[in-house]
């Protein structure tokens, strides 16, 4: 059982707070979308007029690409979301650091620098030994409870995810708490389940499916996107050079025989595309399956509008349905149709769950709203699908329960 804040005695309490804030970044370093920093300010605010002293910890990009920059922009965007000052720290563990968490006053919030400008934070590491970094050991000895909201980290073993509550008292924020009450009772929800398993994460996708048959949780599974198209493949179907060459390129011909597998064990309850969208002379152009394969150069886009349909029948009858991956590009406008439709069809049933990450950012991209919940995490709420455990919920579970005072 993971306590939460209703178990943590806020005032007065220095709390390290690790969030999932990693955003993409305009080309003048400012956020262009501050989606993930809005979901943590119920957490952060509450803790703040409770009276805590809030360090913020989070990571942003990985080295070496665009978005991999210091953690001064989202400071000031937390500063106008949270409605009072937070100031940003240029360090994370080091004596600046516990300076800036020691002179916190009741009510005050600093955010600290990008974990991963540290390598540790690259690392997996067993809790034990997560607590021997030099950014537990570091800052650790400054704070008195550790509260972790990054969800969509907790699929990682990184130092700051499982490091701080083995030494320190660790609680759930309003976000985790949330992902885990909701993807944590999937067998709960309402019958008959439909998932959606669409985009190009085509591992990930076969192995919920494998998970969610074998489990008896999914009455119908529905493929989209890349996914469908490997099962596409499995079943026989030729897409052409373009669609198949993708798949090798991919990395993907292996997950065509699991596929197999899969539709061999459950294929009464595997719905898969009946038509598919590809680019023809500057256009969008249907081709069921029977006329497939399509010209060479012609790669499958979206779903078809037969396709479509079929799912919107299965749907209607649905009581939960749980939604991972897009049908197709749909950051283009002559294949964004089958993404948005079943997006529509999957809000309409009375228990919608959404499986975070790409498909989070599509939704948003879409306008398409109305879900039960929408994830923040791709990977961990896929983890918890597949009911596999996440470390970073493990170590908050096992570590000591009781607050103790930071030094001085």
């Amino acid at each position: 059982m993971t306590d939460t804040l209703d178990d943590l005695d806020v005032e007065g309490t220095t709390v390290g707070v690790r969030v999932d804030i990693n955003s993409p970044i305009d080309d003048d370093g400012s956020l262009a979308d501050d989606a993930r920093l809005r979901a943590h300010v119920d957490t952060l605010s509450e803790l703040l007029e409770r009276g805590g002293r809030v360090a913020v910890l989070a990571h942003q990009g990985r080295p070496g690409g665009d978005d991999f920059v210091s953690l001064e922009p989202h400071a000031e965007r937390l500063s106008t979301l949270l409605e009072r000052p937070v100031d940003y720290v240029d360090v994370t563990y080091s004596s600046g650091a516990r300076e800036a968490v020691r002179n916190l006053d009741d009510g005050d919030c600093i955010v600290l620098e990008n974990t991963r400008f540290y390598s540790e934070e690259y690392m997996e590491f067993d809790p034990d030994a997560a607590a021997r970094t030099h950014l537990v050991e570091g800052l650790a000895p400054v704070l008195d409870a550790y509260v972790n909201d990054a969800f969509a980290a907790a699929h990682r073993s990184q130092p700051s995810l499982v490091g701080f509550p083995s030494v320190l008292p660790g609680y759930a924020g309003r976000v985790m708490e949330s992902e885990l009450d909701v993807l944590g009772s999937i067998e709960e929800t309402p019958e008959p389940r439909v998932y959606v398993l669409g985009g190009a994460k085509v591992s990930d996708s076969i192995d919920v499916a494998w998970s969610v048959l074998e489990k008896g949780l999914a009455d119908h599974v529905l493929t989209a996107g890349v996914a469908g198209n490997v099962f596409l493949t499995a079943d026989g179907v030729d897409l052409g050079d373009a669609s198949t060459d993708f798949i090798y390129e991919q990395g993907y011909w292996d997950e065509i025989d699991r596929a197999a597998d899969l539709l061999d064990a459950y294929g009464e309850r595997v719905a898969l595309p009946r038509d598919v969208a590809v680019e023809r002379d500057g256009e969008r152009h249907e081709l069921g399956v029977n006329a497939l394969p399509p010209a060479d150069s012609e790669a499958a886009m979206d779903i078809g509008s037969s396709t479509l349909s079929y799912y919107e029948r299965i749907l209607e009858g649905a009581g939960t349905v749980i939604l991972n991956g897009p049908a197709g590009v749909f950051e283009e406008a002559a294949f964004e149709n089958g993404t948005r439709e079943l997006y529509n069809a999957a809000s309409d049933v009375d228990t919608s769950i959404v499986g975070g990450g790409d498909t989070a950012s599509a939704l948003r991209s879409l306008g398409v709203e109305g879900f039960s919940h929408v994830s923040t995490g791709g990977g961990a709420a896929l983890r918890m699908l597949t009911a596999e455990p996440l470390p970073a919920v493990t170590a908050l579970e096992d570590g000591p329960k009781h607050q103790q005072p930071a030094d001085d």
